[in-house]
């Protein structure tokens, strides 16, 4: 078995592996920003966001749902955006009596519309579940966004808004989903408050 570094080594991969992430989002700054506008827009018109994910991403997406119907920084209005990973019951229904690969899409065939958004936040971009989530929004005429990393995988064919962390390691795409899920926040609060 191979000897591994010093721990203080591993640390500091970590926040060297993060600065250099996190220094690549000023090229993406127009992409978040952009995105943030389209939810401007969809709530202006009445429509919902929905967002989803698995493990991890699935913490993404309720902490942006958390953000937009509790507030960011600012004491304003509530924003319409519901997870579809929070309601155990129809996750577990579905999962159950058809695939688990089915527990996203067939929330988005139900509740998403045209004028809606569907968000899906996931590191590789492969996750069945997140992919014909993303493909059943399109075919409703709801707009989609796909918080991902590198290439975003098999989702960034169903996404209408790419938000790619630049990275290809999942913490560090993690890391830049709260940053980008913060500043679309900044955003909506200052839009939401005035």
């Amino acid at each position: 078995m191979p000897e591994l570094p010093p721990m203080s080594e591993l640390l500091a991969g970590h926040i060297e592996g993060h600065l250099a992430a996190a220094r690549g989002m000023a090229a993406l700054t127009p992409a978040v920003e952009a995105a943030a506008d389209l939810l401007i827009d969809a709530f202006t018109r009445g429509g919902t966001l929905y967002t989803l994910g698995n493990g991890g991403s699935a913490a993404d997406a309720q902490h942006l749902t958390g953000e937009l119907v509790g507030h960011y920084k600012r004491d304003r209005r509530p924003l319409p955006a519901v997870t579809l990973t929070t309601d155990a019951t129809v996750m577990t229904c579905i999962a159950n009596d058809y695939a688990y690969e089915d527990v996203f899409a067939r929330q988005v065939q139900a509740l998403a519309r045209r004028g809606d958004v569907v968000a899906a936040f996931t590191t590789s971009g492969n996750s069945p579940n997140v992919v014909t989530a993303l493909d059943a929004a399109q075919s409703n005429g709801a707009v989609t966004v796909l918080f991902g990393g590198g290439d975003g995988g098999a989702a960034a064919k169903y996404a209408d808004h790419l938000l790619l962390a630049p990275s290809s390691e999942t913490p560090r795409i993690q890391e830049i989903h709260t940053l980008m899920l913060h500043m679309i926040s900044e955003k909506l609060d200052v839009w939401a408050a005035a």
